[in-house]
This record gives C-alpha cells, sequence and structure tokens, in this order.
C-alpha cells in the first residue's frame, strides 16, 4: 500500500476518526476536506448486511440523482434502425450493433461508462459478457440498460442517473457529485441513495441491513455517518442551503 501524503496526513488529524456524524455534519466536513487542484468527486460507501454469494441477496438497481453527478457520463448503446437513430438523437456517444460488438471484441474498445441495448441484440452482446462484464459495463434489465426505449435511457444517464450494485464483501459505492456541489445539492443526492438502497433492501436480507455508511472524496479520508440518522428530512435539507 502506497504511503499516504503530508496533506492527507494533516486532514486525518484535523477531526476524530471515530466520531459517527448526522448527514448534513458528514457534507460539511468532506466538502472543507476537497482541497485538491480539481474538482474532487464525492462517493458515498454503504455496507450492508447481505450475503451477495446468494442470488437473493444482491442489491442492485440504478437511480436518477435529483442534482446530477457534475460529470459527463460516455454512453454507448447497441442497437439498430429505429432505435440506434433515437439513440443518436438523444446525444449517445457511439452506436451499433455487430459493428460495435465488433470493434469491443477485436479492438478492445472500452472508451464509455454505461452500455444500453435494446432487447433484440442482447444474444449478441452476450458474447462480450466477459468483457463487459467485470467492468460493470454489460446491460442488465434490473438496472433498466435493457431496453425498447434508448433514447429515454440515454436522456437519463446524460441527466444525472447512476447504477449502484454490491461487491463481493456486501458494500455499494455510488458517485453522489463533485465537490464544487452546494452542500444542499450533496445532500439531496446522498439523500436519494440512502433512500433507495432501503428500498431495494432483499426480502432474504436478515439482521441489521444497513452496517456502516461513509461519505469520502477523491483524496480525502471517509467521515462516517451515524446509521441512526441517516433518515433526511425536509428540516435537515433546510439546514444545509
Amino acid at each position: 500500500m502506497a504511503p499516504k501524503g503530508k496533506r492527507y496526513e494533516d486532514m486525518m488529524k484535523s477531526f476524530d476518526r471515530e466520531q459517527l456524524h448526522a448527514p448534513v455534519e458528514a457534507v460539511v466536513l468532506v466538502k472543507s476536506m476537497a482541497t485538491a487542484k480539481f474538482d474532487e468527486t464525492i462517493e458515498l460507501a454503504v455496507r450492508l448486511g447481505v450475503d451477495p454469494r446468494r442470488a437473493d441477496q444482491i442489491v442492485r438497481g440504478s437511480l436518477s440523482l435529483p442534482a446530477g453527478t457534475g460529470r459527463e457520463v460516455r454512453v454507448a448503446v447497441f442497437a439498430a434502425g429505429e432505435s440506434a437513430a433515437a439513440a443518436r438523437a438523444a446525444g449517445a456517444d457511439v452506436v451499433g450493433a455487430d459493428d460495435l460488438i465488433a470493434r469491443i471484441e477485436n479492438e478492445g474498445f472500452l472508451d464509455f461508462d454505461v452500455a444500453v441495448a435494446t432487447p433484440d441484440l442482447m444474444a449478441q452482446v452476450g458474447r462480450l459478457g466477459r468483457v463487459l462484464g467485470p467492468r460493470g459495463l454489460m446491460p442488465n434489465p434490473r438496472t433498466g440498460t435493457v431496453t425498447t426505449d434508448v433514447a429515454k435511457v440515454v436522456g437519463d444517464f446524460r441527466a444525472g442517473r447512476v447504477e449502484y450494485r454490491t461487491d463481493r464483501v456486501g458494500n455499494v459505492h455510488v458517485r453522489v457529485g463533485k465537490a464544487s456541489f452546494e452542500p444542499s445539492k450533496l445532500l439531496e443526492n446522498v439523500r436519494a441513495v440512502l433512500e433507495e438502497i432501503q428500498r431495494a433492501k432483499p426480502a432474504a436480507a436478515k439482521g441489521r441491513y444497513i452496517r456502516s455508511v461513509t461519505l469520502t472524496s477523491t483524496m480525502g479520508p471517509g467521515i462516517r455517518i451515524d446509521t441512526n440518522r441517516i433518515r433526511i428530512t425536509d428540516e435537515d435539507m433546510a439546514l444545509s442551503a
């Protein structure tokens, strides 16, 4: 593990790492520590009490962040005919069918952040599972990326839609904005993600569902959020404005 820089070490000494914060406090603190020379991404990490080795306990889906992500998302669409034309009109970065599949297979083309496909092409797209799957890029009906309405999905992702999925140890990581966002905008997105993850709780999950919540910036330390105070009220929103 690479040693941490002096800036990071100084930040670690400036607050109590074990202290649990209300979401609004965590947002203000994480912004204050995002002092890099670029606009750092703010990410929410949630540890869940699920066993992701069991199919009925995988937590997976997508949601539209009310304040957007602050990041330009590159969208690839596997479609042909009218659907391909609709995807291009909606602003997809790359659109194709057999040609796009061959480009990924033969040239290793992966210059996109999200992949969307029409149902009729999934048999061919399935060949790319070993390439797209490990990178989280495989279109999937559960996340809405296998659809006949490609124009809407492309528009949603460009406007701030994000996907989430438990990793192999039961954590979910979701981008919730940029350090340049106003606290109220970050808090809006944090609330949307927490509500979505709670809504997606698998019926098979037993015991405590949300084990820990941490907010962090690209170059900063993690700020722990009190799981007993994760319900963000309208009053909290007003305080952050």
